[in-house]
């Protein structure tokens, strides 16, 4: 790849380690400086970190309930931080603004359309997870930012898992919420809490479930696994969301 000659497509397609050397240093750079200061400014730290590693050498496909683009950041460099790289999925929508086209390929960021069958994403995301790239995803869509805010969770990773024969990994995490308050835009220092669920893999479904059942037994198995994490961090820190 050639630093001023790739496009977003060569981005999306090849591995992050393969990018050119002068954005791998820039990049690396920028998230130990975004790791130091979200360590101070939100003192988080990721709960059974070892669930986020497969054994065999293929990524992770990880989800987690999603209430500020903080905990993003946390999440992110905290598994750059431990020698993996992390591909988050963002809706496609970002790229109508070039700018954040062009930024959000060199970060690694892959765009799908919401609502459709977008195969060439989820090829993108098959792919990554088997050089051993990570994949994170909100399945709720957008942030969270109150209590009886509708949440629609999307679906689709569980396919990407069993297109990959990844594991989903779920996580949750809890008390970003309150770092920008809403009808704020300024982040406040405040202490949160990232924990990981046990792996799913499409092994533990039920024998007896049909191929279409197994696949859907997954994704709602991982969500609810994600969301019973989430409720154990609210009930440990009442008031904290």
């Amino acid at each position: 790849m050639r630093l001023f000659r790739s496009t977003e497509d060569d981005y999306y397609e090849n591995a992050m380690r393969d990018y050119p050397l002068p954005l791998r240093i820039f990049y690396g750079t920028i998230i130990v400086i975004l790791f130091a200061f979200s360590k101070v400014m939100w003192r988080w730290r990721v709960d059974n970190p070892a669930e986020l590693v497969s054994s065999d050498g293929t990524g992770s496909v990880i989800i987690c309930n999603h209430t500020s683009m903080a905990e993003v950041v946390a999440i992110v460099t905290h598994i750059w931080m431990t020698g993996r790289r992390a591909r988050p999925i963002m809706k496609s929508e970002f790229n109508d603004v070039r700018i954040v086209e062009w930024l959000f390929a060199r970060v690694g960021a892959i765009p799908v359309e919401r609502g459709t069958a977008d195969m060439k994403s989820l090829r993108r995301a098959q792919h990554a997870l088997q050089r051993g790239e990570d994949v994170l995803i909100f399945p709720e869509g957008t942030r969270i930012r109150t209590d009886d805010q509708p949440v629609e969770v999307h679906g689709g990773f569980a396919l990407m898992a069993q297109m990959s024969k990844a594991d989903i990994a779920p996580m949750a995490v809890c008390g970003f919420r309150d770092i920008t308050p809403v009808g704020s835009h300024i982040m406040r220092p405040k202490k949160t809490w990232i924990r990981c669920a046990s792996r799913v893999s499409l092994s533990d479904a039920p024998k007896e479930l049909k191929r279409r059942e197994r696949l859907a037994w997954f994704e709602e198995e991982s969500i609810r696994r994600m969301y019973a994490v989430r409720d154990e961090l609210r009930a440990e820190h009442p008031g904290r969301r």
